[in-house]
């Protein structure tokens, strides 16, 4: 009986507390997310990371990062995943928001997929092709840098913007000879075509999505945001620490496949074409202590050669802050 009053004393302080902590911050928050298999998408469905916030969470999914970059300048998204190109984008227009994490480095993720019969067997052979990919994406920054490596010029190319399922209705009805593009449409592409070059083949544009708050809401809630960290980084361990587990029928890539709409068949190779930093990659010199900062200023100069941006900001670090990262290490 003593240990049972104990417990359930324990059991009522813990309580207690969550909502002591949870009254301090919004009662809801929505979150932005993309569609991709990452081990976030099991952690979602199991409802993992509302519970380790203490905070009723919608879920809302993008299409682009373009769209994330309207919702948060509208103030109505508070915390978002977003690509690294539309990042530099929405910073460069002055949207109030921070990178205070990475979701993932995209390596091979997203590629060039090319129409079977359409010619295509390297970059170079894209010149006078139809090559569909959404503007201002991670996958466009990673397309036009593949362009010009191969020393094509933008206007070799006809470049089309179209949405990841616009992307897949067009492969279908035969219309475009390529698309860089991410799962699920990458997937239905292959096909009936074939990889030409990963996102991590393409010199000098390293890609990745990234964690984005509104500067306010996280001054406001520097708890939400350190226990947010924390739950990515233990879905995250949760993969890396047995990548191979992670099989077609097992319960966190079943999660992720109903979650993202990509065939559980798919999802064990599509994850390893991921990266998933734990919170030290997070806070090193190469990503948020001091990288980012330097990344977002190439990225914001080669989309304004490109006609993205109409201006580059000369220093981008106000877009960039470690400070949950540090407290969420503690």
């Amino acid at each position: 009986m003593t240990t049972k009053r104990t417990l359930i004393a324990a059991m009522a302080a813990m309580f207690l507390t969550g909502v002591t902590a949870t009254a301090a911050m919004a009662e809801k928050i929505i979150i932005g997310t993309f569609g991709t298999p990452t081990p976030m998408q099991a952690a979602i469905a199991a409802g993992a990371i509302d519970k380790a916030t203490g905070m009723e969470i919608e879920w809302r999914k993008f299409a682009s990062g373009a769209e994330v970059i309207a919702a948060m300048a509208s103030g109505d998204l508070k915390v978002s995943e977003i690509g690294s190109s539309p990042l530099a984008i929405g910073a460069s227009q002055g949207v109030d928001y921070q990178l205070f994490g990475i979701s993932d480095v995209i390596g091979a993720a997203e590629a060039l997929i090319a129409r079977d019969g359409a010619g295509i067997t390297k970059v170079e052979d894209l010149k006078g092709k139809k090559v569909a990919v959404p503007l201002g994406s991670t996958a466009h920054y990673s397309l036009m840098g593949a362009i010009k490596n191969a020393g094509l010029k933008p206007g070799d190319v006809e470049v089309i913007g179209m949405k990841p399922d616009q992307i897949t209705a067009a492969w279908d009805q035969g219309q475009i000879d390529a698309t860089f593009i991410w799962e699920p449409a990458r997937g239905k592409a292959m096909k009936t075509g074939k990889m030409i070059m990963g996102a991590n083949q393409v010199a000098g544009a390293p890609t990745f999505d990234g964690w984005v708050v509104n500067t306010g809401f996280a001054k406001a809630n520097p708890e939400f945001m350190t226990k947010f960290l924390k739950a990515i980084d233990a879905a995250n361990a949760a993969y890396n620490s047995n990548p191979d587990a992670w099989t077609a029928d097992s319960a966190p890539v079943k999660a992720i496949a109903e979650r993202t709409g990509s065939p559980a068949a798919e999802v064990p190779a599509a994850l390893k074409d991921y990266k998933f930093p734990s919170l030290a990659t997070m806070a090193s010199a190469e990503w948020l202590g001091g990288g980012n900062q330097a990344n977002m200023l190439a990225t914001a100069k080669f989309l304004m050669e490109n006609k993205r941006v109409d201006a580059v900001l000369d220093d981008y670090s106000k877009f960039v802050n470690a400070d949950y990262l540090a407290a969420a290490m503690k």
